[in-house]
Formats: C-alpha cells, structure tokens, sequence
C-alpha cells in the first residue's frame, strides 16, 4: 500500500536544527515539570499505600464522602472521581497500609451510605506496602536501563558488526550499576549516570547507530515521562509496560530507517552523507506513516472507549506512537550527521 509517491523529497535534514530546538525544549520542560513536581506521581504500586475503588447508587457530594472518611481510622486520603459522571464512582487513596482488617469493606459501607445518603458498593482494595512499592519502582527502572543496553547490543551487531565490543562496554556498565545499587546510591540517580556515560562511551567508540538509537529511545521515554508529570497522572505498574512498549515500537521505526540508510550508503556512495539519510528517510516515509496511523487507531479506541481502567496507558501509548515516529526522523538519523563533522576535523 503506497500513501506516498515513491518519489517524494522533503527535505528533513535540512530541518533538523529546528527539531534539534523542538527536542531539547520539550526535554527541558519535561524535566523542569519533574523537579517541580519532585518526580512523577507514583500511583499505590509504587508509593505503597491503599487503594479502595467505591461505586455510589445515586449522584453524589466529593465533600461528602471525604466527612464520611475522616469518620473511619485511615490517616490522610484523596478522593477522585473514576470513570464517567454517570458512573458515581470513586477512587479513594490512602498513604495507610494494612488497613483492610475484617469487617473494613462492612464498615466503609455503612459509613458511607450514612454519610451521603446513598447506597455503596466497594468494588475493589488494593494495598501494597511501602517496601513492596519502593523495590517495584526499583525493579521498573532497572527494566527500562537493561532493555536499553540490551538494544544497543543488537543495533552495534546487526549495523556495524561491533557484538564483541558492545557486549563488554554494556556488560560492564550492567555490573557497575547492579554492584552500586548494593549501597546507599539513589537508583534514578545512577541509572541516569549510567545512561550519560553510555552516549560517551558510545561517541569515543564510534558506535553511532548504536548512539542514534538510545539518544532517540531516552528522548521519547523522557517526554512521555514528563507529559504525565504536567498532567499530574499517576505512574503506576502498567505505565512501565506501555513505556516499554513504545521502546520497541520507536525501536522498530529506526531500524527501518537505519537499513535503509544502510543499503543507500552503498548504493549512492559518493553522494554526501546528508543526501543519503534524507533520500532514506523519504523512501521509508510511506511505511512510517502507515504504521504509525494504523497503530493510533487502535490506541485511541483504547483511549475513549476503554474506561478509566486503560485511560492512562492509552494516553502513555499514543504519546509515545507520535513522539517515537518523529524520534525516528528527526532525531535517530541526524545523529549520524555528526560523525561526518568528526572525521572531517
């Protein structure tokens, strides 16, 4: 299916000092709203705490069910509306673990219903204890570093034939993170260590699909990251999938564009280097655009139609389908660009 005439010629090279601009606003602001906001709002899989999901048989006052809970012995909570206004139904957020004793649900109820004049129903309680939270939101980091590294391993065999070289670096770089993380080191803090030493190690290596790749993959999980900051949506367990999702999906737009710089070095080698990444990318642009418009389609239904349980790895998955496919363009490709000014000094 051809959306594009074979032979288009945008010229995306030569815009890519303004997408330079584009990326590096948007990275700035995303880690500005994080240092505002002291991090992402850690949803109770991470922040440990209770989480108690209540449905009302009639509309309801917000202000009634907080009188009501302040009533009931579970230290300081939230109260947010869930899913449609015509649902009735609310989510109830407590820093308190361990509170679902016997009787609890029993006696929400009554209080509740007492409260507010209605009929209740806890649909669900979920408790996580802070411990329990802290070694997730670990272990979450951990998975998103590995897969990184492991990437960069397959982009330095498949486009370059360095397996040998990026297998020690990121080996190494692996046991330095897991050994420090043995002592009091903050995990985000070293793992974003560890990711900056990885792009040196990458630049004096000469590894550039390797670097074109992880630049493009830490540029789109750190928007995405930071858009659910500036909309203050939670960062729970199923976020870490979708943000691991769109890794692979971003990943997969880049190789595409990467084979076909591959084969056009060698098929147009004494043009210049600008010419080639450009005329691969217009030649790729057709399948690019057809992916990612197929693929949106599946996620905005997600979105609008799935309910509230869905609603933010929808909105993580369709932020990071568009941040991924310009990622793919404007930033994995270019970056090659840059090895041409090194040789040439």
């Amino acid at each position: 299916m051809q959306l594009i005439k074979p032979d288009i010629n945008i010229n995306f090279i030569g815009k890519s000092k303004i997408a330079f601009f584009i990326s590096v606003l948007m990275i700035l602001v995303s880690i500005a709203s994080l240092l505002i906001h002291k991090g992402p709002r850690y949803g109770i899989d991470f922040a440990g705490g209770t989480l108690i999901q209540i449905k009302f048989a009639d509309p309801v006052n917000i202000d009634d069910i907080k009188s009501g809970l302040a009533t009931i012995d579970i230290g300081k909570s939230s109260v947010q509306q869930f899913g449609d206004q015509t649902d009735n139904e609310y989510l109830v957020r407590t820093e308190m673990a361990g509170i679902t004793e016997q009787g609890f649900s029993t006696n929400l109820q009554k209080t509740l219903a007492s409260a507010t004049g209605s009929g209740v129903e806890v649909r669900r309680v979920e408790m996580v204890g802070p411990q329990v939270g802290k070694d997730l939101r670990e272990k979450a980091l951990f998975a998103m570093f590995y897969a990184l590294l492991f990437i960069t391993i397959y982009i330095s065999w498949r486009f370059e034939l360095k397996l040998m070289t990026s297998g020690i670096m990121a080996g190494t770089l692996m046991g330095a993170v897991y050994s420090l993380s043995y002592f009091d080191v903050s995990i985000p803090f070293l793992i974003a260590a560890a990711l900056i030493v990885t792009i040196l190690l990458f630049w004096f290596l000469e590894l550039k699909y390797a670097m074109g790749a992880i630049v493009a993959l830490i540029h789109d999980v750190t928007i995405t990251v930071g858009l659910f900051s500036i909309f203050d949506k939670e960062f729970t367990l199923p976020i870490i999938a979708a943000l691991l999702t769109i890794i692979g999906y971003s990943l997969n737009d880049t190789i595409i564009v990467f084979d076909r710089i591959r084969e056009n070095l060698k098929k147009y080698h004494k043009n210049p280097l600008d010419f080639v990444i450009n005329r691969s990318v217009n030649e790729t642009l057709s399948r690019t655009i057809l992916t990612s418009v197929t693929t949106l389609v599946v996620v905005v239904s997600l979105f609008v139609l799935g309910g509230g349980i869905i609603h933010d790895f929808a909105f993580a998955m369709i932020v990071g389908i568009l941040i991924g496919t310009y990622s793919s363009i404007y930033v994995a490709s270019p970056i090659l660009l840059s090895w041409q000014g090194r040789r040439k000094k």
